[in-house]
């Protein structure tokens, strides 16, 4: 046995998919082993890996383990002269493995080897090589000093920005997500480090091998593509914390006493300080787009005040407080109503925030009606307010857009798409995407062959001249009659301006990443529930919040008519805090919901529901939720709660 390849994997079943395809590509004419080790995931990978899969060794841990301890199940099984510690979210090109073995077949002092790792745009992921995280090279890496002087082999140790991305060398650290070592050394050092949960193990292993004697080494001669961000978020808090707790269990394992506490307390301080600043940058993200509502919103009421007294009711006074109460009082319910219209939700829509503003209008009216008239404020001044203020939002909106902001990007159902395969693989990529419900502008296709059939744009050996000439801004590769190899080389070439997908024959998913920070881009024929959407979400807890407060406040009514006199009140209180919800169901076929008061299904004089019927209703419920189903049930069947 030449290799064993270790996969560990966490709830990524797509990713996970192409990645063995490319994999099982990679093994052709080699005597190669494969390991997928699943820590519980919940999306069927499991299942996935044995019906697709079936050669590959699977290692199905009732709980996660972690990643080190996943990772050392296999490596007591393994037979390979090498051992390949490999992520479930990368593609390895077909000439892969047999690249490594022949250079590490020449080079018997080699422990361990690390190839070039590019990101889902084909850029290259400077982590491909990085200097032991010292205490010097910590700070330099935590103040954000390396990033500002790359190159700088004083202040970026950490990633060796001085040596060159295409030049084999002799590095401290290898990235865990490709680690290609040799089985003899691994037997002498001991695998990953079960200490570490994640985050950590490799830069443990790596310094294990050299002070073994041995050499990690820097490969480029092949790339490997590595969709940063499936299995982990790297912006989470939790995130910072792992990564940093998992240095300081380096530094307590490795450095000498003396270098030790500096070490440490540098880490600590590390820990606090990202931690802070990840949590007010959360906070930031969150409240940055009301916040500029807020004041453009006040900014239309004052000025509306000033033109109408100014103008049309010259003679009129109002107080400073009576003018905080209202003006307070309008932004909440514009804002609340912007919210639940879904103005913040991404991609950004112009006609949610102009929906949120006139549905907020006319509760402000409402609230005007209802008052005596000697608490009322002027009407002209909301109404030209609100009119005002919509327009304001909406043209801050495209100041955002023309400096690039993320959190206001529309919704890009236009992209020039150009697809890489034959005529047959166009129309199975193009039902795939119908299937999914996803809109895209194909262009068409280019042949994969040095010969193109009538209606194509081209041949594959053209791609970067058509994608400028077609003003493409994706590419769909259909993985078939290309290479993982050639895809590779092709997304280096054409640049990261573009984005990039691959769709393996015979899977029902398309895969890609447009950051090395956040999670993939997956597109899939898998059903998707309309009751997991973001608006679904929020418009069911708004249908709870809105009808808890609505019965606990005619509590002392309602209790006389409901069957559940004992528990109504506490119910209505734990439906108010996210406990429980109104409406729903209990199956576990289907999308988790809260515990329900109600369930889903009519209620019919003389006739007991059949279990099949009542699956099939939960299903509907599920795929094609709308909050006006919660009313109507609530109103039906109020008296049963």
């Amino acid at each position: 046995m030449q290799l064993s390849v270790i996969i560990v994997n966490y709830n990524v079943k797509y990713f996970l998919e192409h990645c063995l395809l490319s994999v099982m590509r990679a093994s052709e004419g080699l005597a190669v082993e494969v390991f997928v080790v699943d820590n519980t995931s919940s999306d069927g990978s499991v299942a996935m890996v044995r019906n697709k899969f079936p050669s590959v060794i699977l290692i199905d841990n009732p709980v996660n383990v972690g990643f080190a301890k996943a990772n050392n199940q296999a490596v007591s099984k393994a037979r390979g002269q090498y051992i390949l510690y490999l992520n479930p979210d990368t593609i390895v090109a077909e000439d892969c493995f047999s690249s490594c073995i022949a250079y590490m077949d020449a080079h018997e002092k080699v422990g361990a080897l690390g190839c070039r790792l590019i990101d889902g745009q084909g850029q290259f992921l400077p982590e491909s090589k990085r200097g032991f995280p010292n205490a010097k090279v910590a700070f330099f890496k935590i103040s954000g000093i390396s990033s500002l002087f790359k190159k700088s082999k004083l202040f970026n140790q950490y990633h060796l920005g001085y040596l060159p991305e295409n030049e084999t060398n002799e590095v401290d650290v290898l990235v865990g997500c490709f680690m290609f070592c040799r089985k003899t050394v691994i037997d002498q050092v001991g695998s990953f480090d079960e200490d570490y949960f994640m985050y950590g193990e490799d830069i443990d292993l790596s310094y294990k091998i050299k002070k073994a004697g041995f050499q990690n080494v820097y490969f480029p001669h092949t790339t490997v593509i590595h969709y940063k961000g499936e299995s982990t978020k790297k912006g989470s808090l939790n995130y910072v914390k792992m990564f940093y707790q998992a240095m300081i269990i380096f530094a307590e394992k490795h450095f000498q006493t003396s270098k030790k506490g500096l070490y440490v307390l540098l880490i600590r301080s590390a820990i606090y300080f990202r931690a802070i600043l990840a949590f007010v940058e959360n906070i930031f993200t969150i409240v940055k787009m009301p916040l500029i509502d807020t004041l453009l919103l006040l900014i239309s009421l004052l000025v509306m005040k000033y033109l109408w007294i100014k103008n049309i009711k010259v003679d009129t006074h109002y107080s400073p407080s009576l003018l905080a109460a209202f003006f307070t009082t309008y932004i909440i319910i514009w804002l609340a109503s912007l919210y639940f219209s879904g103005a913040y939700d991404k991609p950004y829509k112009p006609g949610r925030v102009m929906r949120g503003m006139f549905i907020g209008g006319i509760i402000t009216l409402a609230m005007y009606g209802l008052l005596n008239e000697e608490f009322r404020f002027s009407r002209g001044i909301t109404v030209l307010g609100a009119l005002t203020g919509t327009l304001l939002i909406l043209g801050s909106r495209k100041v955002l857009q023309a400096l690039n902001i993320k959190s206001v990007e529309p919704e890009q159902n236009h992209k020039h798409v150009i697809i890489v395969g034959t005529s047959a693989e166009e129309q199975e990529i193009r039902h795939l995407l119908a299937t999914a419900y996803i809109e895209k502008n194909i262009i068409g296709s280019i042949s994969p062959f040095e010969e193109k059939e009538p209606q194509q744009l081209g041949i594959f050996s053209q791609t970067t001249a058509l994608t400028k000439l077609y003003k493409a801004t994706e590419i769909i590769y259909a993985q078939q009659h290309v290479t993982f190899k050639q895809i590779i080389e092709n997304m280096q070439a054409c640049g990261s301006s573009i984005e990039y997908k691959i769709h393996s024959v015979g899977t029902d998913s398309i895969i890609g990443s447009n950051s090395k920070n956040t999670a993939g881009d997956l597109y899939t024929t898998e059903l998707v529930y309309q009751i997991t959407t973001q608006t679904a979400i929020r418009n069911k807890r708004m249908v709870d919040i809105l009808f808890s407060l609505f019965f606990i406040l005619l509590f002392p009514l309602f209790i006389w008519f409901v069957k559940n006199k004992k528990y109504f009140l506490l119910n209505m209180f734990l439906v108010l805090e996210g406990d429980k919800t109104f409406v729903g169901y209990i199956d576990s076929q289907f999308p988790k919901l809260k515990s329900p008061l109600l369930d889903v299904y009519p209620v019919i004089k003389n006739f007991d529901i059949p279990a099949e019927n009542k699956e099939h209703l939960n299903w509907l419920y599920a795929k094609n939720y709308d909050a006006w189903d919660d009313v109507k049930i609530i109103g039906e069947k109020w008296r049963l709660l």
